[in-house]
């Protein structure tokens, strides 16, 4: 986690809220932004004259639209989590595209403890099912945190395996529970384990939320376990962004007969960690301490390692002669600048903070 600064004031939170849910300003604008002003307030009032100079209209959020949003969270029994409040995950501010806003019920404390992602096919056979189950409680049984993202077979098997310790990311807001058939595990993992959304309250999900949600997912794991999987699947997608952080990437072998696990037979064939028993993914992360080189997306050629050999991507702010990335013009924004990213160079140049407590939920910090 984050070292503690002092905290900030309710007036500075909201306008963090407010500065990142403007038209026209993405999330490397936004951190851009903090680094330049040094506030929000200051950033916001800012904007008219910057849109000027630019030849652009910038204008804020209207105030009543976030304290809707402010209340919807409330309502919720959600709070909200900066990525620059101590409680912040730390693997996952080390990704590039972290997101600078989440919110969050339930325990938080899952979130410091060593994560392993889980995901797989949203058709999944029965004995993946059994086996997923089986291996997120084992997992979960020997000290980690059960990270998956609510979809149904695969993600819902991991979830229920590993309550209480189990994190669920969704692409939805808050207090929208997608897929519907999971209302019940959704609240129940709010309950008694960890929600997180990236997507304001009330926002139904679209197809590019679900790329979104799966860098979250990727990011606050030390590992990615991808339990079966098509040749196309969306998991493979997660395993890709877990190896670009250098985290481990794990597949489950399955017969070459079965549709259903050609994805996770060419994730091994390319360097993916074979594993067949949780203890053989226990060995692979016990002592993780961060990014160690992602091995398997150096092999990979064509689909997963983009037809090159691939060396582990460094963080923003450690890449020498980097070139300074700025948000493109709303319409045409594409990955995560689309979808609330940020880079870890941005990150550290907004500053760090912890947040108050109070109107927004959040904790002090003694």
């Amino acid at each position: 986690m984050h070292g503690s600064a002092p905290a900030l004031s309710q007036q500075e939170a909201f306008a963090r809220i407010r500065l990142l849910r403007s038209p026209r300003i993405g999330p490397i604008s936004y951190a851009q932004l903090l680094a330049r002003f040094g506030t929000a307030v200051a950033a916001l009032e800012a904007l008219p004259d910057l849109g000027k100079r630019g030849g652009s209209e910038y204008r804020a959020a209207p105030v009543a639209q976030i304290e809707r949003e402010v209340e919807d969270v409330r309502r919720a029994g959600a709070k909200y989590l900066f990525h620059d409040q101590p409680d912040y995950p730390a693997l996952l501010a080390e990704i590039d595209g972290a997101p600078p806003i989440l919110t969050w019920r339930g325990d938080l404390a899952l979130a410091a403890k060593p994560c392993v992602a889980m995901v797989g096919a949203r058709n999944a056979s029965a004995a993946a099912l059994k086996l997923a189950r089986e291996f997120a409680s084992a997992l979960a049984g020997a000290g980690f945190t059960v990270v998956s993202g609510l979809a149904r077979w695969i993600d819902g098997a991991a979830h229920e395996g590993a309550l209480p310790a189990t994190i669920g990311v969704i692409a939805s807001g808050i207090d929208i529970a997608y897929p519907p058939q999971h209302a019940a595990l959704q609240d129940r993992i709010a309950g008694e384990g960890l929600l997180l959304a990236e997507q304001p309250p009330g926002t139904e999900p679209r197809g590019s939320h679900f790329p979104s949600r799966n860098r979250i997912i990727a990011g606050l794991a030390a590992g990615t376990l991808v339990v079966e999987a098509a040749p196309k699947s969306g998991s493979l997608i997660t395993a890709r962004l877990a190896g670009e952080a250098g985290r481990e990437v794990m597949a489950i072998p399955g017969s070459p007969l079965d549709a259903r696990s050609h994805g996770c037979n060419h994730l091994i064939r390319e360097g993916a960690m074979l594993v067949q028993t949780p203890k053989d993914v226990v060995e692979l992360l016990s002592g993780f301490d961060g990014p160690r080189g992602g091995e398997w997306l150096r092999l990979c050629p064509g689909r997963f390692g983009r037809g090159r050999a691939r060396r582990p991507r460094q963080p923003a702010h450690q890449r020498p002669g980097g070139r300074r990335r700025t948000d493109p013009p709303v319409g045409r924004q594409r990955g995560f600048a689309a979808t609330g990213a940020v880079g870890a160079g941005d990150r550290r140049a907004a500053g760090a903070a912890c947040w108050g407590a109070g109107e927004f939920g959040l904790r002090t910090t003694t």
